[in-house]
């Protein structure tokens, strides 16, 4: 029987729980947040050696999650919006934990570690000229 506070199990039980039936999330939000965290355990993979089924919470530590935002950027080169989007559905999925099993709450409080960075708005902003008639 799998434990109810592993991190596998309480994956699984926020996109199932949280995301589908109680928030009823757009397929877009999920998407999204599936791809942050298939990205986060290929990095945790790679980072700690160990298989995904095998992490647990107190791995995810805030200088271990500020590495994997870093790596987003550097290794992958997302813009700042992706890293941003990838950090809020890490912060959701520690508030659920927070929410679920009261005992990890002060341990996920660290969550609120990275604040969310500025994005150059000159180089995100899309100019359009109108076009004038001959």
């Amino acid at each position: 029987m799998k434990d109810a506070t592993s991190f596998p199990v309480l994956l699984e039980s926020f996109f199932t729980k949280r995301l589908i039936a109680q928030r009823r999330a757009s397929p877009h939000t999920i998407g999204s947040y599936r791809d942050t965290f298939r990205l986060l355990l290929q990095f945790a993979e790679k980072r700690l050696g160990k298989a995904p089924s095998r992490l647990t919470l107190e791995d995810l530590q805030a200088p271990f999650l500020g590495a994997f935002l870093d790596n987003l950027e550097s290794a992958r080169a997302n813009a700042t919006r992706s890293r941003n989007l990838r950090l809020a559905a890490i912060r959701s999925f520690f508030r659920y934990i927070a929410l679920e099993v009261p005992q990890f709450s002060g341990p996920v409080s660290y969550t609120h570690l990275d604040v969310y960075k500025r994005q150059d708005f000159a180089s995100s902003l899309v100019f359009v000229m109108p076009r004038h008639a001959p």
